[in-house]
């Protein structure tokens, strides 16, 4: 007999954005002659062509690999490094950290780093979450098995919860007990908010002292406005022996369906065995990558590496402008509705209160089926996130102009 991961039946529900999907889904077959009306503001899913860079850097490694002299077959388990100096130069040494090459690890994208992290730690650490929060955080750690069962209002026993509230500005307190895992994500997903250096280094001061890690997401740090922002942890003093960072080139430079990242895993981060011995993550995560993957391939790692040229960064540069105007744009459509708005402003998500009386599932249906708009209600990702929704500004200028004239009428007049 075959036994199953019981973990994975601890899972609540659907994971949101299936769910968002099969609301959709029911939605069109129920009322086909909306389906051209569909305005998709729900998933973080860039629109926008690849930057022609991009293009051009993969054309020619695929004619590459055309030919006996060019061809290559297995590449480094861990990434080009053609690549990896390319993130250094331009990511890291350019704002005076110091990373080194064998430091980056190139993925398939930041989501998945995030939930393979999790190979190179044991069952028995504490997790401290932010709430609202990116659901993989969450539910790759209830499929690892290092939470209890789920509670009624979505939350799980064994994670410490972090509220992100308009009160503390969407930037959680520092916890009161212990943990040894703590997440953090800036600028924010979902509510696209950002946080400062001062904040950032309380962290940090935390994990040193009490011999925690931070998992720190940074796929929106392109869409940071204020260059006196942190961009990466790594700005802080200390961080280097206390944080992990995971980085993507989804929403940066379009690769959403190409699929590259990468992750910063220091040399001078460690983790304890049972017996106490200090062990270097670092080893343990190179190990995981030889052991369980091949690479990412060739002709998308060149097209990653064309990101970093001039005229890669120029295009990129447009690409962020283009999505931050439409952010622009819905923060300023929902305020004059007399909506409450946050984000936009460091991210491509706006974080909206919802109207009086309406909880956030409710907000999504009433926007789906009398606007024909698809968002993402709070709720999903957090029991702090009800009574807001979000909107992606991940799509056409034409469609946003025309999301923001539909939350103008009546449905959410003043």
């Amino acid at each position: 007999m075959v036994f199953v991961n019981e973990n994975y039946l601890k899972l609540k529900g659907g994971y949101l954005f299936p769910e968002i999907g099969r609301r959709v889904e029911a939605f069109k077959q129920a009322n086909p002659q909306l389906v051209d009306r569909i305005i998709p503001c729900g998933i973080g899913d860039v629109t926008e062509p690849l930057p022609p860079a991009v293009i051009k850097a993969m054309h020619d490694a695929v004619d590459e690999l055309a030919k006996r002299d060019t061809f290559r077959g297995y590449g480094p388990g861990s990434g080009y490094d053609f690549l990896k100096k390319a993130i250094v130069e331009n990511d890291f040494s350019a704002r005076n950290i110091v990373i080194e090459l064998d430091e980056i690890f190139i993925s398939d994208g930041s989501k998945c780093d995030c939930g393979a992290i999790l190979d190179i730690f044991g069952k028995d650490n504490r997790l401290a979450i932010t709430n609202p929060v990116y659901p993989v955080y969450v539910d790759t750690n209830v499929m690892a098995g290092n939470t209890g069962l789920g509670n009624d209002d979505g939350s799980y026993e064994g994670i410490e919860y972090l509220p992100c509230t308009a009160e503390n500005d969407f930037v959680p307190a520092i916890p009161t007990k212990p943990v040894e895992l703590i997440y953090l994500c800036y600028p924010n997903n979902p509510t696209g908010t950002m946080i400062n250096h001062d904040q950032l280094r309380a962290w940090v001061d935390y994990a040193l002292a009490n011999d925690a890690i931070i998992l720190y997401d940074v796929a929106y740090e392109a869409y940071v406005s204020d260059e006196t922002l942190p961009r990466s942890i790594y700005e802080i003093e200390g961080a280097k022996k206390c944080a992990i960072e995971f980085h993507s080139f989804s929403k940066n430079a379009g690769f959403t369906g190409v699929r590259c990242g990468y992750t910063v895993c220091p040399k001078d981060v460690h983790a304890v065995t049972k017996g106490g011995e200090r062990i270097k993550l670092h080893s343990l995560w190179t190990r995981r990558w030889n052991t369980k993957s091949n690479g990412v391939s060739y002709p998308v790692q060149r097209g990653a590496e064309a990101i970093y040229s001039t005229e890669g960064k120029k295009q990129v540069r447009i690409l962020v402008d283009y999505y931050m105007a439409n952010a622009a744009l819905l923060r300023k459509g929902c305020e004059e509705s007399g909506m409450k708005v946050y984000g936009g402003i460091h991210s491509p998500y706006v974080w909206v209160v919802c109207p009086s009386g309406t909880d956030s599932w409710g907000v999504f249906d009433k926007l789906l089926t009398q606007l024909q708009i698809v968002t993402t209600p709070g709720a999903g990702f957090g029991s702090c996130g009800e009574g807001y929704f979000r909107i992606s500004a991940f799509n056409s200028l034409e469609n946003i102009k025309e999301a923001v004239n539909r939350l103008s009428g009546p449905v959410f007049s003043k």
